[in-house]
């Protein structure tokens, strides 16, 4: 059941998900909320040609994919088309109008392959959550509108001088129908609750307690007896006389005494309710307890929009059960699916770039080893494949090969890292220096020995260690006799010698070779590896074997 999914969300749900089979959706839909709100709902040329969609980057443009999809669900008719044609109207042909556009289909999906017993929760920020809890609504209809959930994921900002500092997410949770199940969900309690109300203590070694009434709210004949001398309540006692025996024989029954020690009968017993019995305060639709990841943050894996797993265990401890199905449809760096192997739940991850994948598939097995078994679809498997997908797009070709040896691409955008297509960084002495490993990749079919001499110039520039070179052909001689000449990195610590210039080819990386280098040391300078999560009996999800890929 475990499986992560490369592709289109829509397509992925379309093709390969039944109808009734998730029993909980969690989605944060890539928008680029730190854009200009203005820029957002510009007027755009229809005639824009479809953008690839990029990590990171919004992703949503009125173009004319855009266009063709406004038109197709409009034409369907219903609450969905009804809404669409209303943005339409305040919006115009603005990238927000595409982004809902798009999100209509998508939802209407994900809505289909819940149970009826199923949840969902779209996290969104303030920019368009209105407008998407109007959409949500005529998807799963505003009856099954459960709550909006506001998450504090940040402290104050100093650059707000024209508005309130905007620190919140929105979390929308919508019900599939009124069979869906919902498990009340505690945290600590507050301090300024606990001095006011656990006040008392007996000494008995069962700590602090506090005591409530136990008087009926409603009129209770049959509970109108004497207990121990103290007369009835007016409406009589909130138990049964065998209950209030078996609480006395207990010691939890709380009496008002006089000065003197006696019993003071102008008053009523009450019930003792202590501490380390209650399950906490209850939680409520602000959450300020779940703190954001901090740079130096354990979890932080160096991924834009990574949120804490401890906001993902509450929404999957609150809305599904050990065994139930998680489904991610922008599964980004899989937050939400390693929260679902962590707590014993089945997942389904969806995500449209390599970038992603292969951070996932990295941080599960850093996480979990051996012990996860799972699937890929939809990555290549063979040359072959890889040959296609580098025709199709040549940076979903590199993050994938990338992705084969670990490696974070290099940021496009900087002209320093020009000729540098992937890092990795490791740490082999005490020196506190960080090392790295500088990869080129090269998706074409001419490969030649001035793109080795070329990576060697990248070495001697960036004073890197090691220089790695990954094609989809095989090297040639010269190739092969200049990445030699560029002689060894020596490691001390490891008493060893590694090639500074390495030649590894897709078919070699498919059939599980791998750089040369000294082992990586956890780095702040790339994708961060996961913590190892303590072993634990979560039944099939347990069984032994690696991951399993079986699609091109």
């Amino acid at each position: 059941m475990n499986t992560l999914y490369y592709g289109d969300n829509l397509d992925i749900l379309q093709r390969y998900i039944k109808d009734e089979s998730v029993d909980l959706v969690y989605l944060d839909p890539p928008f680029n909320s730190n854009a200009n709100y203005n820029v957002l709902f510009a007027q755009k040329d229809g005639s824009q040609s479809s953008a690839q969609i990029q990590a990171f980057e919004d992703t949503w443009q009125w173009d004319q994919n855009a266009i063709q999809t406004y038109t197709r669900e409009v034409e369907k008719g219903g609450p969905v088309a009804d809404a669409l044609r209303a943005f339409n109207l305040i919006l115009g042909d603005s990238n927000m109008m595409a982004y809902l556009t798009m999100m209509a289909p998508r939802l209407q999906e994900l809505r289909r392959v819940l149970k009826p017993t199923g949840s969902l929760y779209l996290h969104c920020d303030p920019t368009a959550s209105h407008y998407l809890k109007v959409l949500l609504d005529m998807v799963f209809g505003a009856e099954n509108y459960r709550n909006e959930i506001t998450w504090k994921r940040q402290t104050a900002h100093s650059d707000a001088k024209h508005q309130f500092s905007n620190v919140s997410d929105s979390i929308l949770f919508y019900a599939k129908s009124k069979l869906t199940q919902f498990l009340p969900q505690y945290g600590e309690h507050d301090p300024a609750y606990l001095s006011k109300f656990y006040r008392f203590d007996d000494n008995d070694g069962r700590g602090l307690y506090s005591i409530a009434d136990m008087a009926s709210p409603n009129p209770r004949p049959n509970m109108m007896y004497e207990w121990n001398g103290f007369s009835y309540p007016a409406k009589g006692w909130r138990y049964q006389r065998s209950t209030m025996e078996k609480l006395e024989a207990e010691g939890r029954i709380w009496y008002p005494k006089k000065k003197d020690g006696s019993f003071d009968f102008s008053k009523r017993p009450r019930l003792k309710r202590y501490l380390n019995e209650q399950e906490g305060s209850i939680i409520t639709n602000v959450w300020t307890d779940i703190q954001p990841l901090q740079f130096a943050s354990a979890e932080k894996m160096g991924y834009p929009t990574q949120k804490p797993l401890a906001l993902l265990e509450r929404i999957i401890n609150a809305s599904s059960n050990p065994g139930d199905v998680v489904l991610d449809p922008f599964c980004g760096c899989g937050t939400a699916i390693a929260a679902a192997q962590k707590l014993g739940r089945n997942w389904i991850g969806i995500d449209i770039t390599h970038l992603a994948i292969g951070l996932i598939k990295r941080r599960m097995e850093d996480a979990f080893g051996d012990s996860l078994t799972y699937e890929v679809i939809g990555e290549p498997t063979t040359v072959e494949g890889a040959r296609s997908l580098a025709e199709q797009d040549k940076y979903q070709f590199q993050w994938w090969a990338l992705g084969l040896v670990g490696a974070r691409p290099a940021d496009q955008k900087k002209g320093a890292d020009h000729g540098i297509d992937g890092r990795l960084y490791f740490h082999d002495d005490n020196s506190g220096k960080t090392k790295q490993v500088v990869l080129s990749v090269k998706g074409g079919q001419h490969v030649n020995v001035s793109h080795i001499r070329d990576l060697i110039g990248v070495l001697e520039r960036e004073k890197a260690e090691i220089g790695v070179y990954i094609s989809l052909e095989e090297s040639t001689k010269p190739m092969r006799a200049e990445a030699a000449e560029a002689g060894f990195y020596h490691s001390d610590t490891w008493n060893r010698d590694y090639p500074k210039v390495q030649i590894l080819t897709i078919a070699e990386l498919l059939d599980g070779k791998q750089i040369d280098m000294p082992p990586i040391q956890q780095v702040n300078k790339t994708f961060r590896r996961a913590k190892r999560e303590k072993g634990k009996d979560t039944g099939q999800l347990g069984l032994l074997g690696g991951v399993s890929i079986n699609s091109d």
